[in-house]
């Protein structure tokens, strides 16, 4: 039996387009998703996303009858400053990925923590100052549509790729209404404890997604890695954690036949840490 607060990321079947994709996942047993919208890793969303794509996206959902936790977009790279042009092409995806949010019933549209790159294009102070504006910025816009911003703040391919970069962006967003998205499979291909997460941001913390991983590689199928699940699920749990996790296996080691029956074993595993 999955337990109630355990979803499954649409990434996790990336290779099926969006409606054979939540056929599986419900299947399996999830009455819930986090809805991939990353252009290059997850397609269920068009990139070029207009009224009629949002309507179909919805409809596609609602058909499935499963329910949409968050949809984890990007409207590009959050620390690079932008032209009146780019600014008006961002506020434009930005305002549809939310309309989507809201027409899907989630309750949030997850937003990364920088560009994929480490090396800030500017000074690390100032990109991490742009990326909290913009993060800001997107929250307000999210609070017309009633949804909210969350951010995966510590993201190991990202420019906040360890815990003193996601402390840094956490401690510039004290304040505001984005809460924080925690991935076990980046914190441990960082070098990071998940354990130190929790104990940083526990108060911040709105959602997990379970992945597993070894320094270096967050590409690994549960019980493939070094995550110790147990003990991180435990300290979530003793910090007064009560949202929701998402499997999000973006996994590089097993073949796309081999993925429900891997999806159905993780779920298992988690479900009883849970």
């Amino acid at each position: 039996m999955i337990h109630s607060r355990l979803g499954c990321s649409t990434i996790s079947f990336r290779h099926l387009s969006l409606e054979p994709a939540l056929g599986w996942i419900g299947a399996l047993g999830f009455a819930e998703v986090d809805l991939g919208a990353l252009p290059g890793v997850c397609d269920h969303v068009p990139y070029v996303l207009d009224r009629d794509a949002v309507d179909a996206v919805a409809d596609t959902v609602r058909a499935s009858g499963i329910r949409v936790r968050s949809i984890n977009g990007d409207i590009g790279d959050l620390n690079r400053p932008l032209d009146t042009d780019g600014r008006a092409s961002r506020d434009g995806h930005l305002e549809m990925l939310l309309a989507l949010t809201a027409a899907t019933g989630a309750h949030a549209l997850v937003l990364p923590c920088g560009a994929l790159d480490h090396q800030p294009l500017e000074s690390l102070d100032d990109d991490l100052d742009l990326v909290a504006r913009e993060l800001t910025r997107a929250a307000e816009q999210a609070a017309g549509h009633g949804v909210e911003i969350w951010t995966e703040s510590l993201h190991f391919h990202r420019l906040c790729w360890n815990l003193e970069r996601a402390q840094k962006l956490t401690d510039r967003l004290a304040g505001t209404p984005v809460q924080v998205v925690m991935d076990f499979s980046h914190i441990v291909a960082s070098g990071g404890d998940p354990g130190e997460f929790v104990d940083r941001f526990a108060g911040r913390i709105a959602h997990v997604h379970i992945r597993d991983a070894v320094p270096g590689n967050i590409n690994l199928s549960v019980g493939r890695g070094g995550v110790d699940f147990g003990g991180g699920l435990k300290t979530l749990a003793d910090a007064g954690y009560t949202g929701h996790f998402a499997l999000e296996l973006e996994t590089r080691d097993i073949t796309d036949s081999q993925r429900p029956a891997a999806t159905a074993k993780a779920a298992h595993l988690i479900s009883d840490l849970i």
